[in-house]
């Protein structure tokens, strides 16, 4: 999932609010994070060996095989009761304390078929096969930060475990990238051969300061579809175009055409995108192909948006083939991951924790981001839920990055992504242990 930073308003103040989010935390601690934050600084050195060993061995959708074996054998250590290969490679781990909720917490498995370009020592350079060729894979969303960080939340939950009662639920996902692991969980039977969850919680790295938390009641990302339209056309000889039906010059006036849909069609002050991403045809400059292959991508947040945005496309690329006098287009619009929309009371107990311990300054609403997440799998089962970010680059090079000149952010997905272990893994155990056990029953 590429995230552009929900935290972009706090750059210019970033050093600053890391600073007063520590006095914050010396003044006047909860009861929760006086009892986790020891623990969790006893297990940060082991948590970042973690860390870059994940980092240095990505693995891509459905092929998580090393990874998910290594966090099952981390829960297991600590006396989980594990079940592996759900929904293809995804881990089901179950921990229960008495009576209580039981809470989902999930993390994501796999990586990107991309090059990692960071220098650091522990730079992937892994390799895989996706769609039929060999591809680098490299950590470069953070998910290797998200499983550091959700083994050492159960870590830390079961180190005050006199202080609650319920049932821990790790999930760890396959295919988060391919926004199909989570329901490929679910169709095998997740909430079914398990008990269904009472409440679930997901945390995701930000390119932005280390140390903030970022949320939203209600949708925090977008509705996702997948576009795939071939026009069809009569090929022929490039210097005879009126003895063939040309595919090329439909497809390139459906991509002008389709943005009106957006621009004059949909709410202006609705979110909705339509982007084309790839054209395929033809193989020659003086040969007219038969068909073109148009592929993109779909996004919005509310269900009325995306309705009116397919129904868009779909009546576009007729119009499209119809002015050139062709067959019918084939037009498969495929849905992809839905919007994640947080559930308020879960967002506000866990936000009220949050502030009590890290700080008021610390924990900061933010925007939806226009990416997307199958989280939204597991909240559309019907689990209220809360998606969370955590920022997890320095404060000094996001401030920097907005001067005049500032060498730029790498964002997620860049092959430059790097996130700082420390801080960034400490907050995310912190954050999250303290999201659950706000939850749980005392």
């Amino acid at each position: 999932m590429h995230i552009p930073s929900p935290f972009r308003f706090l750059a210019s103040a970033a050093v600053v609010g890391v600073s007063l989010g520590a006095q914050a935390q010396a003044v006047s601690p909860s009861p929760d994070f006086a009892r986790i934050s020891p623990v969790v600084n006893g297990m940060l050195p082991s948590l970042e060996t973690l860390y870059q060993d994940l980092h240095a061995h990505p693995e891509i959708a459905f092929q998580e095989v090393r990874t998910a074996a290594r966090m099952a054998d981390e829960m297991r250590k600590l006396g989980f009761e594990v079940t592996e290969r759900i929904g293809g490679t995804g881990v089901v781990a179950l921990y229960r304390n008495g009576p209580g909720p039981t809470v989902l917490v999930r993390t994501e498995l796999d990586a990107l078929p991309m090059e990692e370009k960071t220098g650091l020592p522990y730079a992937s350079r892994a390799k895989a096969m996706s769609n039929g060729r060999e591809t680098f894979v490299a950590h470069s969303c953070g998910h290797d930060i998200h499983m550091a960080s959700w083994v050492g939340t159960a870590r830390a939950l079961l180190a005050v475990k006199e202080q609650w009662k319920g049932t821990l639920m790790f999930v760890a996902q396959p295919a988060e990238e391919t926004v199909s692991g989570a329901r490929a969980m679910i169709a095998d039977g997740l909430f079914t051969r398990f008990r269904k969850p009472d409440f679930a919680f997901a945390l995701h790295t930000s390119p932005s300061p280390y140390g903030y938390v970022g949320y939203r009641v209600g949708a925090i990302s977008s509705n996702s579809d997948a576009m795939e339209i071939t026009f069809k056309g009569r090929g022929g000889h490039g210097s005879a175009p009126d003895k063939t039906i040309d595919p090329i010059a439909i497809a390139a006036r459906f991509v002008t055409d389709v943005q009106t849909v957006v621009s004059r069609e949909k709410d202006p002050a609705e979110f909705g995108v339509v982007t084309v991403g790839s054209i395929q045809g033809g193989t020659v400059g003086n040969i007219i192909p038969d068909t073109v292959v148009l592929r993109g991508t779909i996004r919005s947040y509310k269900p009325e948006v995306r309705d009116k945005l397919l129904a868009g496309i779909r009546r576009t690329a007729r119009a499209a083939a119809m002015m050139g006098d062709a067959p019918e287009p084939s037009v498969e619009l495929v849905p992809g991951g839905m919007a994640v929309v947080n559930d308020e009371a879960v967002v506000a107990r866990t936000v009220a924790a949050l502030k009590a311990s890290l700080g008021e300054g610390q924990v900061v609403a933010v925007p939806p981001i226009t990416a997307s997440e199958d989280f939204s799998e597991f909240v559309n089962a019907g689990v209220p839920s809360m998606f969370f970010f955590i920022g997890v680059l320095s404060p000094q090079d996001v401030a920097d990055s907005k001067k005049p000149g500032g060498k730029p952010l790498a964002f997620n997905h860049s092959p430059f992504f790097a996130p700082v272990p420390e801080p960034s893994i400490r907050t995310g155990v912190e954050a999250m242990s303290l999201a659950v056990l706000a939850t749980l029953t005392r």
